[in-house]
């Protein structure tokens, strides 16, 4: 209880990159965090925190109030909700399960139809803004699913982001988050190709990069991975392996409704290259940069 005010108890699976700035914005709020990651000692920082951790998804669900997810792929979204000691086993009525990976539509629509069936309710919530965006408490949420439940969390949103949006039902988030990847997919791409151009042209890359922030060229992954090329950082703030399995699932949701999406589809196969090929799926989406320099 904080200041009068009962506060819940918030479960999270998931410590990467995002998930981690997420639960330290959380902490620092003085919520009291559960968690689940695979190795222990991976979370470390988070406990010395304040964190509790478990050894089970189930258990978190059987701890906390809400519980969230981030993690990587689909399949591990699947893994956490529905195996034996996944977090289904240990909800009871009443609570609320926010998974903000970025995953399929189907799947939220699955996790949030059994959320029915046993009285919890269920939102996907996938955001953006990178690394930066999760440390800072500066995300967009894209929110899909019960929308009782959106409004319940609002006060947790505020923490964690600078905008949210509610997009309908289940798997609406998850629509939005698509549209968001193909957007990004041009501009990472036209990052990219602007540095290799201006590098084969001769021009000096930070005077470019100055002049392209200062007119109409100016985006979010200009301003956030350009200075990150021109110092050969390529740590991930979003990893290109994810970014990769995102610009599937955009593809696959297209090929769905019978939408051709030309552009998307050359930013996955320079991804391909880059991940597939030549094996740099854990370098960040900046390194596109690699397959010119």
């Amino acid at each position: 209880m904080i200041g009068g005010i009962v506060m819940q108890k918030i479960g999270f699976i998931g410590t990467g990159v995002m998930g981690s700035g997420i639960i330290n914005n959380l902490l620092k709020a003085n919520y009291e965090i559960h968690i689940y990651t695979r190795t222990k000692s991976k979370a470390e920082p988070l406990i010395a925190k304040g964190a509790k951790w478990y050894a089970d998804p189930k258990d978190v669900a059987e701890a906390a109030d809400i519980t969230f997810t981030m993690v990587g792929f689909p399949k591990d979204v699947e893994d956490v909700y529905f195996k034996d000691n996944g977090i289904f086993a240990g909800l009871t009525k009443g609570k609320i399960i926010v998974d903000m990976t970025t995953s399929t539509p189907t799947l939220a629509k699955k996790i949030g139809k059994k959320a029915e069936t046993i009285g919890v309710e269920a939102i996907d919530a996938p955001v953006s803004g990178g690394d930066v965006g999760a440390r800072d408490g500066n995300l967009t949420i894209m929110v899909g699913g019960s929308k009782s439940a959106y409004e319940s969390l609002k006060p947790i949103f505020k923490i964690i982001g600078k905008s949210t949006h509610y997009f309908g039902s289940f798997g609406a988030g998850q629509h939005a988050k698509m549209a968001n990847q193909i957007m990004i997919a041009g501009t990472m791409t036209g990052l990219t190709e602007m540095f290799a151009y201006a590098k084969a042209a001769g021009l000096d890359l930070n005077d470019v990069l100055q002049t392209v922030e200062g007119g109409g060229g100016d985006n979010w992954s200009l301003e956030n991975y350009g200075p990150r090329i021109l110092q050969e950082d390529f740590k991930p703030g979003f990893y290109s392996k994810h970014f990769l399995k995102d610009l599937r699932i955009a593809l696959d949701e297209s090929e769905k409704m019978n939408l051709e999406l030309p552009a998307t589809q050359q930013a996955k196969k320079l991804y391909e290259t880059l991940v597939d090929d030549k094996n740099l799926g854990n370098d960040g989406t900046q390194a596109l940069i690699k397959l010119w320099w």
